[in-house]
């Protein structure tokens, strides 16, 4: 049942550099998307399906289990891409998080709270309730429209199956505007086969809206983010979001380039289910983030940030992500996801 760790698989595109080489210096922001593993808070809400999570619940989560799961989710956040960066990412998608409090809890904990972050977030309609989420540096990103869209999805006997919103925020990256999508895609609960529809109508909506986008600005820079419960090389992805591996001859062209293509055929993963790695956390953004016009951002590496002290040490699940509960048991970990990053550069003046 032992697979072997991923540690830190980083894909670069174009230029090789540091932050800074020779005469040119560069300024470097970090992009950042992480699952949470049911970051959720000990009260019980009687208008979802969230009584696990409860004291007296199956799952006995108590208030010292929600400290200590705020810690280790504050923890990770604050060193995503800091090797690079020096600081902690500009720019965060959050999923299965329960509501705004929990996320402002995150935000308050120590290993945060100097970083002066910023939250967007919107009930979403899902039966656990669970929401997604966007947090991001008011000092690197100032959005000015922001806007939740429903995703609408039927069973076999008609009935409404209710799941995540998809929320989109624009704004200014410094003084680039930028468009941020952020994901959580339906689950392959019953299979992958059975549950496929529900995914491919979920990559319609996220490209209905990336359309829209387009539609008024031709030029328009976005970046879509997510667990999308798909790898990329999947029919949502190839079939529906056409998105690219960047390969030279799609450099220059209209489209979507999705680095975490690359980096799934290298065999890294983002999470693991029996004994089978797969990459369902992604970040993906418009072509015109491949580009030589270094004054203006562009893509630079992306990678799933996966440090030791993320990875189960042994047992059953050695290898895997060490997550909050495993086989019904509490151990205590951080979640069942790795995050995944991507950096974005644009040169500056020394």
């Amino acid at each position: 049942m032992n697979i072997k760790p991923i540690l830190f698989f980083v894909l670069s595109l174009g230029v090789q550099i540091g932050l800074s080489q020779g005469q040119k210096t560069y300024q470097v922001r970090t992009v950042a998307f992480y699952n949470l593993e049911n970051l959720f808070d000990t009260e019980n809400d009687s208008l979802t399906l969230d009584d696990d999570r409860t004291p007296a619940g199956k799952d006995q989560w108590t208030v010292n289990r929600y400290e200590k799961k705020i810690a280790h989710m504050a923890r990770v956040l604050a060193e995503i891409g800091r090797n690079i960066s020096t600081t902690s990412p500009d720019i965060v998608g959050l999923c299965e998080v329960e509501n705004r409090q929990v996320i402002e809890d995150l935000l308050q904990h120590p290993y945060l709270r100097d970083n002066d972050y910023s939250v967007i977030h919107y009930d979403s309609p899902d039966e656990r309730g669970i929401d997604v989420a966007l947090i991001y540096k008011k000092s690197a990103f100032i959005p000015n429209s922001f806007k939740s869209h429903r995703l609408l999805l039927f069973n076999d006997e008609g009935f409404r199956d209710y799941t995540r919103d998809q929320l989109v925020v624009g704004g200014h990256l410094d003084n680039e505007e930028v468009h941020f999508l952020v994901n959580h895609w339906p689950s392959r609960s019953g299979g992958e086969a059975r549950s496929r529809p529900n995914r491919i109508a979920a990559a319609k909506l996220n490209k209905r809206i990336i359309d829209s986008i387009t539609a008024f600005d031709a030029d328009a820079k976005i970046i879509s983010m997510g667990d999308f419960n798909d790898d990329p090389i999947n029919d949502s992805f190839k079939k529906i979001l056409r998105t690219s591996d960047g390969s030279k001859a799609a450099v220059g062209t209209v489209g979507l380039f999705n680095p975490m293509e690359r980096l799934f055929k290298k065999g890294v993963g983002s999470l693991a289910y029996r004994d089978k790695w797969n990459l369902f956390d992604q970040i993906y953004c418009t072509m015109n983030f491949i580009s030589e016009d270094k004054k203006k951002y562009s893509f630079w590496k992306a990678g799933v940030y996966s440090p030791e002290y993320l990875i189960d040490p042994s047992g059953k699940y050695k290898g895997y992500p060490l997550r909050t509960y495993a086989a019904g048991s509490y151990i205590g970990g951080y979640s069942d996801h790795f995050p995944v990053y991507l950096y974005l550069i644009r040169k500056v003046k020394s």
